[in-house]
């Protein structure tokens, strides 16, 4: 029986971080790995899907901004899907984390289970380490709708696998997923139909910012339906698929020539074998941690999507940080993270702390103000001027709670409000910064000059 100071099962983005800290460390470690080396972000997620976006939004701008831009093209541009796909499998991928791996321990290409909570099983052999790290992720949640088994149904990885551009793509969900696929194969030339079955796309975000985002898709051609409850799947008449749905106390049904379906994920924790040596999951799958990744099993902790604390690589990355700073005597928890992400849509979403729907349901005495792109010159220097920069401070302190920038280089500007948020700048210290110009970034000072009390 092999036996290591550390196994790592899984290999998402917190098992790269992970394995860096433990070299350091002089540990000896394995990593066991059944499925793609990299996880859902490097093979199926985060690499490929910018991929496409940015496949798309050069697309778009050729065909349907030229005019605007000051250049004009011979007929309409056409997409080359094949080449697209092309350029994101060269892109995608992590090789190189697996060489790295077997460079400074062992690699097990096999998928492990607990055998107790000092040993795995992997494959035929069983391996024991004084610490077990679960990073297994997640994967795309399945339905089980009527009809739907006769249908070659698409998720985050098999519309990866495409090699013809779909004539007329359904999807189901209207969050991360489907909005980031929806708008990237309109762009390429699909037709598309998006079925939601709350009152506005982008559930967890404000209301205002949602209609931005749906009168984008709808003037690009993007069909959104709300509040559908979708009945029944099935093959068409053409050999495509048929979706029956109920809207307004209507039944209606669209027909297209694929379904992608992007309803939310589930944990890979069921195929562990947790029943063995007793690790609590929760009513969704997820497996408990505390607030240093520790499961109830006092030598077993769980990193990255399986543990509900963060879907994201970011949060991920974060993990692996948390687990090596108490490793090396620190006391990093999971509750000193501000939760941040991003939709990589056009114009991009960034999000960090709360929105206005969420400080409308604090306590505490907040402020808020809000900006327009449109006031933004170089928003409209670039000819992007849709959306809304949107942001919240506590009246008490003066320091940011919050910050919304949906809009051009939104992804990359609601960071500055991040870092503020860690440093516990006040906001009217951060309006006293003198930031490039032209840019973004430069408006967001002035920004703060619209604060009015939003919740007393």
């Amino acid at each position: 029986m092999k036996k290591y100071d550390s196994f790592i099962i899984g290999t998402g983005q917190a098992s790269g971080t992970l394995v860096g800290g433990l070299i350091e460390l002089g540990q000896s470690f394995a990593v066991a790995e059944g499925g793609t080396v990299g996880g859902t972000c490097a093979n199926f997620g985060c690499t490929p899907t910018k991929a496409l976006v940015a496949s798309a939004k050069a697309i778009h701008t050729a065909r349907a901004t030229g005019d605007q831009y000051g250049f004009d093209l011979s007929g309409d541009v056409q997409t080359d899907f094949q080449r697209v796909m092309a350029r994101m499998n060269e892109i995608r991928g992590a090789a190189g984390l697996k060489t790295y791996i077997e460079d400074n321990g062992d690699f097990y290409p096999e998928y492990a289970q607990f055998e107790d909570e000092h040993r795995v099983r992997v494959g035929d052999e069983i391996i024991e380490a004084e610490r077990i790290y679960i990073n297994t992720g997640a994967r795309a949640r399945q339905l089980n709708l009527p009809g739907i088994e006769a249908i070659d149904v698409l998720d985050n990885k098999k519309v990866l696998e495409l090699t013809e551009l779909p004539e007329h793509l359904i999807i189901m969900g209207g969050s991360y997923i489907g909005m980031e696929f929806g708008q990237m194969f309109r762009r390429f030339g699909s037709q598309v139909t998006i079925l939601e079955r709350g009152g506005q796309l982008m559930s967890r975000e404000d209301e205002d910012v949602a209609e931005i985002a749906q009168q984008v898709f709808a003037e690009e051609g993007i069909d959104v339906k709300l509040n559908t409850d979708v009945k029944q799947a099935g093959k068409s008449s053409s050999g495509g698929v048929i979706i029956t749905y109920e809207q307004d106390g209507q039944q209606k049904t669209v027909e297209g020539s694929h379904l992608l379906v992007a309803v939310g994920r589930v944990p890979n924790a069921d195929r562990l074998n947790l029943e063995a040596v007793g690790v609590e999951t929760d009513d969704r799958g997820y497996i408990q941690v505390d607030n240093h990744l520790q499961t109830n099993i006092a030598n077993i902790y769980a990193l990255g999507d399986v543990n509900g604390e963060g879907a994201f690589t970011h949060t991920s990355v974060n993990d692996g940080e948390i687990i090596l700073n108490n490793l090396n005597g620190g006391d990093r928890g999971v509750s000193d993270r501000i939760m941040t992400y991003g939709m990589f849509i056009d114009p991009p979403l960034g999000r960090v702390g709360f929105n206005e729907k969420q400080a409308l349901e604090s306590d505490r005495r907040l402020k808020m103000a809000t900006m327009p792109m449109s006031d933004i010159a170089r928003a409209r220097e670039k000819g992007e001027t849709d959306g809304i920069v949107k942001v919240l401070v506590d009246d008490d302190t003066d320091e940011f709670c919050g910050a919304t920038v949906f809009g051009t280089s939104g992804d990359e500007v609601v960071n500055m409000f991040t870092v503020a948020m860690y440093s516990g700048v006040p906001c009217y210290t951060f309006s006293n910064a003198v930031f490039i110009h032209p840019t973004v970034s430069e408006l967001m000072p002035y920004v703060i000059r619209n604060l009015e009390p939003l919740n007393y």
